[in-house]
């Protein structure tokens, strides 16, 4: 709820962290513009909170000024220019310890201390799920914030949609497009691995889009003996290539997600099943098999004009949302409005891809299996 209990507003900060995605820098430039058009001085955080808890490495103490011509031309590229970092997450920064053992101690006084040292009267945070629980505890620890929900997964609660995810599928889509032919040139299985961490968004919009044989989600635990099934059915009606669709926190029935490495301070990072998965095909099907992993192909390149004009209202509902008195929220697209909700209820659950959804319904009715 607005209030009106905060002083009038002269500095903001604004800052991106966790993974990149198409459509930040648009997100800072709405920002940065609406606030200087308002009065306010504008500063950036370099790489997400390290330029408050690392100042000595930068040459500019981590912070730079976001002036009208420092964000001018800036809304067609990907990335962010502040940078941004999903390792160190300051409630469980490691730092060696007396022992000479890695230890996590909380930084997010120091954060709080941070920005008022520099007098900033507001911050703007673009980031995930992860971002999202920094920027609540810094709220409870009286540190006047908006959220903006950022990630191309799509797995954030009480927002319609996050920046970054069409641009992430429509990537996707294309690769599946370009790997239709070789893969019917060849009589191949071709397994296309697509990021989305825990929910299959990514891969159930690509994979329906691209018209994939088969989409595995983590959503619905795969039986491997149900994709083969697939492949063999392809085959006998003359269709001899299948494309498979998985996503990276895809799990078999009774089996967990594939993990790559797990380091103190970050989140397990996954990755892997799409090799699994096509070994497995292989081994069942003797079908020729190859896997495509897309990876962070999916956060690059220039966003598309949805997700530019999706984050351009989300900098500057926040800056609006400053100015009206709002703080410990989180901007929302609630189709056609920009809302507010609490931080909090933004960060209490995960959105996943209902199996009763009409994208589900619509991929089974297209003869498409999920496993």
């Amino acid at each position: 709820m607005a209030t009106n209990q905060y002083p009038p507003i002269k500095k903001i900060a604004i800052s991106t962290g966790g993974g990149d995605a198409p459509g930040l820098n648009a997100v800072i430039r709405a920002a940065a513009l609406s606030a200087i058009d308002r009065g306010w001085e504008v500063y950036g955080v370099r790489d997400g909170f390290h330029g408050l808890l690392l100042p000595e490495e930068y040459p500019d103490g981590g912070f730079i000024s976001l002036t009208r011509k420092k964000v001018s031309g800036i809304t067609h590229l990907g990335g962010t220019i502040l940078g941004t970092s999903n390792r160190n997450n300051p409630m469980r920064y490691p730092i060696i310890g007396m022992n000479g053992q890695i230890e996590e101690v909380d930084r997010t006084d120091e954060i709080v201390r941070g920005f008022r040292l520099h007098h900033i009267d507001a911050l703007i945070t673009v980031g995930g799920d992860g971002s999202l629980a920094i920027a609540s505890v810094l709220a409870k620890k009286g540190l006047r914030l908006i959220s903006v929900p950022k990630t191309i997964d799509n797995d954030l609660d009480k927002t319609d949609v996050t920046f970054g995810f069409d641009t992430a599928v429509s990537f996707a889509t294309e690769a599946l497009d370009r790997l239709h032919s070789t893969a019917a040139s060849h009589g191949r299985v071709m397994v296309v691995e697509v990021m989305g961490r825990y929910a299959g968004w990514i891969a159930l919009h690509s994979g329906v889009a691209g018209s994939a044989d088969v989409i595995l989600i983590p959503e619905n635990p795969y039986d491997i003996h149900k994709v083969v099934a697939k492949v063999k059915e392809r085959d006998d009606r003359g269709d001899k290539f299948t494309i498979v669709v998985v996503a990276e926190g895809a799990t078999p029935i009774g089996g967990g997600v594939s993990v790559v490495e797990h380091e103190a301070g970050r989140a397990e990072r996954l990755g892997g099943v799409g090799e699994k998965v096509a070994a497995e095909i292989h081994a069942i099907s003797g079908k020729e098999t190859r896997v495509v992993v897309l990876g962070h192909l999916l956060r690059g390149g220039s966003p598309t004009s949805f997700d530019r004009l999706t984050a351009l209202r989300f900098g500057a509902a926040a800056v609006r949302g400053l100015e009206d008195g709002q703080a410990g929220v989180m901007v929302a697209l609630d189709p056609p409005h920009v809302k507010y909700v609490p931080i909090e209820d933004a960060i209490g659950k995960m959105k996943m891809v209902p199996m009763n959804s009409d994208i589900v319904l619509t991929a089974i009715d297209l003869g498409i299996t999920f496993g």
